[in-house]
């Protein structure tokens, strides 16, 4: 191999089809950890090696090695499961991770604290629930996303059932997770499996794909490598006619690093549904081909647009596929939030969704979270579906079972009831104490920070106001914060870059409007952003669109140029 590549790639080489020495790693029992090398491939197998970040330095006095636990993140697409699924994913948190189940930004859930010992009985436990932790992280396809709601279903159904297609078809044919996990045989010739799509080491970087349902655009389309935005006939508004493909979209920047920068997706063109799963091979085959292989930060599909242009990319995947892509289709979003409370559906079954505050259940003296809703899981008929908000739908209830559930979710605090539209607005990455990236905290500061937002909302008038906040503890923008009208993006212990101007749609970047400030400056910036937003509004603009329209930060066109420029 080229010496210039990556150790990453390397690394993919020479693990023979993402076997690596995992085996041996899981065997050793001189240590929590495994191997430095089987750290990049468990992540193909959806674990990421962590430790307790809050221990370190007390352990590391002690001549004692980190306090390593893993983290697991399942592929569930589009983030639907059953009520049996749910009770499965419940019993696992509880008796074999930290006795707390996530729910990610992406659709799906993750279990955090797992010691090296139960990594086997958490993926044979959900695997006997029929879900997997495939490409939960790694270089390549994660959890595919698409719109949650069921409200105006048949059609979120058949585009949900597209997400399914597009994961199966986007999966790695390798049998190293079976053999590993699963007790599967090893066959002769095994770690030479073909991999038509991804070749044998796969993609440069992790590549993410999404599905939306105008008007919401509750999944962020164009914060993902590819991104499909449903197409209906006006005159038949549930029937799908195809879909408007998007590339290039990227949240992930690096601090002080001016050539990486989070990126919108952009059109390539309009399709029928029975070429998606052809645009999205050719689109990942090409990403295979002409991806970074050099510099991992700049690894990722939006820098490789960058490279060719546009035009040259989408020629390469229709050369790929074998289609020309028709001009795209006029789309209008209203949102990119969840909405609360009781819905009713086309077919007359009901749908409630609930608040989980930045994805995190366990159980609390004031909200057993968990408790509550494996006692919703025992009673319904229906299914569950992830937001990517954080937040959980229980879906398709039939009338004569509301007021049941809704006494179960009020009893255990899983109602929206009392929060802010702020708040309700709000979604955090997790950070400390197990994220190795993370550079400031996130998941366990933000709901006090909000409390003092709120705070200064009021006093301005602004209680009711619907506004998009984001926290992560780093840049890589796990909760897509480059998107929100107010973000806080973690530079250092305490300390956040403050980015403003998203329009409360997804479809337009935020910019740096003050970096490396503190709490107490954090407020008082927004104090004096809330004094002139209350006094210069109009009627009916957003919060992201008026800092944007007086000049408070400027609109990002062009994210490589533009995103680093503070005013």
């Amino acid at each position: 191999m080229n010496a210039n590549l990556t150790e990453h790639e390397h690394i993919k080489s020479r693990s023979q089809r993402l076997r690596g020495t995992l085996a041996a790693s899981l065997a050793d029992e001189l240590t929590a950890a495994i191997d430095p090398a089987d750290t990049q491939i468990g992540k193909f197998h959806g674990f990421y090696q962590q430790d307790d970040r809050d221990r370190r330095a007390a352990r590391r006095e002690q001549w004692l090695e980190p306090e390593y636990s893993f983290m697991l993140r399942a592929r569930l697409p589009g983030g639907v499961c059953t009520p049996a699924q749910w009770l499965a994913i419940d019993r696992i948190g509880r008796e074999l991770a930290s006795g707390s189940v996530r729910l990610t930004t992406r659709q799906t859930f993750q279990y955090h604290g797992i010691p090296k010992g139960d990594l086997r009985g958490v993926i044979q436990g959900i695997h006997q629930a029929l879900i997997d932790s495939i490409g939960g992280c790694g270089d390549i396809n994660r959890n595919v996303m698409c719109n949650p709601n069921p409200v105006e279903s048949p059609l979120h159904a058949e585009v949900h059932a597209w997400a399914q297609r597009i994961s199966e078809h986007l999966l790695p044919r390798t049998r190293a997770y079976h053999e590993l996990w699963l007790d599967g045989e090893r066959l002769a010739g095994s770690g030479e499996e073909d991999e038509p799509i991804y070749g044998e080491t796969y993609l440069p970087r992790k590549f993410k794909v999404a599905i939306a349902v105008p008007p919401h655009n509750d999944v962020d389309v164009y914060a993902n490598d590819l991104g499909f935005i449903a197409i209906t006939d006006p005159n038949e508004p549930t029937r799908l006619l195809g879909f408007n493909c998007l590339a290039g979209g990227g949240m992930g920047t690096t601090h002080g690093d001016r050539t990486t920068f989070p990126r919108l997706a952009d059109d390539l063109g309009f399709v029928t549904p029975e070429r998606v799963l052809a645009v999205a091979e050719a689109v990942v085959t090409a990403q295979c081909d002409f991806g970074n292989r050099v510099s991992r930060p700049h690894a990722r599909l939006k820098y490789t647009i960058e490279r060719l242009g546009l035009d040259a990319f989408r020629s390469e995947v229709e050369r790929r596929a074998g289609l020309t892509f028709a001009p795209p289709r006029p789309v209008a979003f209203t949102d990119h939030g969840d909405r609360y409370g009781w819905i009713r559906g086309h077919d007359g079954r009901w749908h409630l969704t609930l608040y989980i505050e930045n994805g995190r259940l366990h159980d609390a003296p004031d909200r057993p979270l968990l408790t509550g809703l494996r006692a919703i899981a025992e009673v319904h008929r229906g299914d569950f579906r992830i937001t990517p908000n954080q937040n959980l739908i229980v879906a398709g209830v039939p009338a004569r079972q509301k007021q049941r559930i809704e006494s179960l979710a009020r009893a255990h605090g899983l109602l929206a009831e009392g929060r802010s539209t702020l708040r309700l607005g709000a979604i955090a990455c997790v950070a400390f104490p197990t994220c190795p990236q993370a550079m400031a905290e996130s998941e366990r500061y933000f709901p006090d920070l909000l409390t003092r937002i709120e705070t200064l909302a009021a006093r301005h008038g602004l209680e009711r106001e619907a506004l998009v906040i984001r926290m992560t503890g780093c840049p890589n923008g796990c909760a897509r914060p480059f998107l929100a009208e107010i973000a806080f993006v973690g530079k250092g212990p305490g300390t956040y870059n403050l980015l403003l101007g998203g329009d409360g749609r997804g479809a337009r970047l935020n910019s740096v409007y003050r970096e490396n400030i503190g709490e107490t400056e954090i407020l008082t910036e927004l104090d004096g952003l809330f004094a002139r937003f209350a006094a210069e509004r109009q009627p009916d603009e957003r919060f992201g669109d008026f800092v944007v329209r007086v000049g408070i930060v400027r609109r990002v066109v062009n994210a490589a140029r533009d995103f680093h420029q503070a005013p």
